[in-house]
């Protein structure tokens, strides 16, 4: 049986046994269900559903689906992620690939947008940051925060998910040292769990960033 449908099926039981033996108990409420399991009750589209429809609306070469549109669905999208599970879920969902393939699409608002939703996803999540490592998505992450021809917003948003991508996570701190050094600044290598060297790469980045038109 699906996981949600068993989980209501357990809380009718639960709630109705209780009704039955003590009239004057208080209705039961949902507190204890997910919002997967109430959304299987009243048939709405659950996070997984939405997090796909978001990512196609994105991808989409509808005409009628304006770049308003899609920044719209990129918005959603990146609430949705807000959530662990849900950033976690990107990868069974086949969604990984997608938002990457997003960091190079020729609207700058997608871009940045990607790039949020990048630096969302890894934040304080290592399950994340090696899926992402595993992409192979620092290097362009590091193109778009050190990309001469960027804008602000865009730069910004990518050295906000560099930062998270490898803060804690000395796989990803090694790759975008690396990619540094391939730009000809300094390679030398920095503890991923050594906040104030991080905060210094990284501040540094920033202020370049915020140098662009």
């Amino acid at each position: 049986m699906d996981p949600g449908m068993n989980e209501l099926l357990k809380w009718s039981v639960e709630n109705s046994s209780t009704t039955v033996n003590d009239p004057s108990t208080a209705p039961p409420t949902n507190r204890h269900l997910n919002p997967d399991a109430l959304n299987a009750l009243f048939g709405g589209p659950s996070d997984a559903d939405l997090m796909i429809a978001s990512m196609a609306a994105i991808k989409s070469s509808d005409p009628e689906i304006s770049l308003e549109d899609k920044l719209v669905a990129f918005d959603n999208f990146e609430q949705l992620i807000e959530n662990l599970d849900n950033a976690n879920n990107l990868q069974p969902l086949a969604l990984w690939t997608p938002l990457l393939e997003c960091l190079a699409h020729e609207e700058a608002e997608i871009r940045m947008m990607a790039a949020w939703c990048v630096g969302t996803a890894v934040q304080n999540n290592e399950k994340s940051q090696e899926r992402l490592l595993a992409m192979n998505g620092i290097p362009p992450l590091v193109k778009l925060a050190t990309g001469e021809k960027e804008g602000q917003k865009v730069r910004r948003k990518a050295v906000y998910a560099l930062s998270s991508a490898a803060r804690n996570y000395q796989p990803s701190m090694d790759v975008l040292m690396e990619e540094l050094g391939k730009l000809g600044r300094s390679a030398e290598k920095i503890d991923a769990s050594d906040m104030d060297a991080v905060d210094v790469l990284i501040g540094g980045l920033r202020d370049e960033a915020s140098k662009a038109a």
